[in-house]
């Protein structure tokens, strides 16, 4: 037997591989090709290991083996223990009766076909390369840390890390085009509709991003669009509906918005939300709600063709002068109703526009294109590329261990990859786990 395979290695329960390593171990044969024996000592000669499936079903799709002598084509199914098989119902799933092979780090019961016959089983754990499992215990061993690779990020090639991030980012993109396409279907296909509610999500922020969204949702977009022409009609009927145009004030403008919503009301049969939704608590007084509230109608009031115009955009620094808008301006003195303040234009940053950009308006567009099948993404790459990182816990954390984003596409391709990734251990999907699998 070679040096390098292993003989019923021992190992804590906490470092028993997972299903992830022995995918990446089958993927790419780190472990003894020769003398391969089955669990009852049938010889397999392993020809080809098979397409990677990352969806339902095996995990291996048309792998060529011999098995005693005897040509197999079909797929292979790995687990970390055989009895794993019968916890996920494969018995069941006829998606599993082309299983030539069954691949386990530990044999612990035989496993059936539904004609009675025993799938051959390979137990890997007797044959896996001492190099890839050291590496394997190097990076998942030592306790408690933020991310598993945080020792030894920085030694993945500055080149490595960059194409996985620009792959990261679009991975996030196709994962947010489904959550769209849901809320496509919610409005009958009403792309402005959607645009609607994405912008109020922004606008909200992430403290009263849920609030607006149910704003959003509380409005018919048709409604919107037999308003949107009315000066002021947008700010009542938004106010209205978030519930804070209920109490009666002394404000003039308070009064003509709530008199101006009771008539919409009535109207379209409109129920508003309850205002304790919205939470001014912990936020600076430029992104109160009511100065949010405010804005948004002002966006929507001042242009007209706000999707089409969104699509049709290739600079950012025109997505910049399409967005940049003030509220209205009895909010030069206010920050709530009824309260008087210093005057002061609460027109919307700079920074704000690049959230909307970020969480907004490039998702969208990125799921209107792929859903009408129009080809070219590099205007909505150029212009993530263009907009400056973001600011939070995860980027300084990422930062810190030497990994920076020097822009919204970065920074944006990190935060999935600590979610989707790093969070959930699936080290060896990750391009930058698998670069120090190999090295370490």
């Amino acid at each position: 037997m070679a040096k390098n395979r292993l003989r019923r290695y021992n190992m804590a329960p906490e470092l028993i591989p997972r299903e992830a390593f022995l995918h990446y171990v089958w993927k790419f044969k780190l472990f003894e090709l020769n003398n391969l024996m089955s669990v009852h000592n049938t010889a397999i000669e392993l020809l080809g290991t098979g397409a990677h499936n990352h969806e339902s079903g095996p995990d291996f799709f048309n792998a060529s083996i011999r098995i005693d002598g005897q040509f197999w084509f079909g797929n292979v199914e790995i687990h970390v223990k055989a009895s794993d098989w019968y916890v996920h119902r494969h018995e069941e799933d006829a998606n599993y009766i082309g299983v030539i092979l069954h691949v386990v780090w530990e044999y612990d019961v035989p496993v059936f076909r539904k004609d009675g016959s025993e799938i051959c089983c390979l137990e890997l754990k007797n044959y896996v390369h001492t190099s890839a499992l050291l590496s394997y215990r190097k990076i998942f061993s030592g306790g408690q840390r933020w991310i598993l690779c945080e020792k030894h990020i920085m030694e993945v090639e500055l080149v490595i890390v960059k194409n996985w991030l620009q792959r990261l980012y679009f991975e996030r993109l196709k994962r947010k085009t489904e959550e769209i396409l849901m809320m496509l279907a919610e409005t009958t296909n009403d792309w402005e509709g959607v645009l609607f509610r994405m912008l109020a999500k922004g606008y909200g922020m992430k403290l009263n991003g849920s609030a607006f969204l149910n704003l959003s949702q509380s409005i018919d977009f048709s409604i919107l669009r037999k308003l949107r022409s009315s000066p002021g009609g947008l700010e009542s009927l938004f106010f209205g509906q978030a519930g804070f145009l209920i109490e009666e004030k002394e404000d003039i403008y308070y009064t003509a918005l709530r008199t101006e919503y009771n008539y919409y009301a009535r109207k379209f049969q409109l129920e508003p939300l309850f205002h304790s939704q919205f939470q001014f608590f912990r936020l600076r007084p430029a992104n109160f709600p009511s100065i949010r509230i405010s804005q948004l109608a002002s966006l929507y009031e001042s242009r007209t063709n706000l999707f089409s115009s969104l699509m049709s955009i290739t600079k950012v620094e025109d997505y910049y002068a399409l967005l940049k808008v003030p509220a209205a301006s009895y909010w030069d003195t206010h920050y709530v109703f009824g309260r008087t303040s210093k005057k002061r234009q609460k027109i919307v940053s700079k920074r704000f526009m690049d959230t909307l950009l970020i969480n907004a308006i490039i998702p969208l567009k990125y799921a209107y294109m792929s859903s009408n099948k129009l080809l070219g993404t590099d205007d909505l790459e150029n212009s993530m590329l263009s907009v400056k990182a973001e600011k939070n816990a995860v980027i300084e954390h990422f930062k810190a261990l030497g990994v920076s984003a020097e822009n919204a596409l970065e920074s944006q391709a990190l935060l999935e990859m600590k979610t989707n990734y790093c969070d959930k251990k699936k080290c060896l999907n990750c391009a930058l786990g698998l670069q120090l699998m190999k090295h370490i």
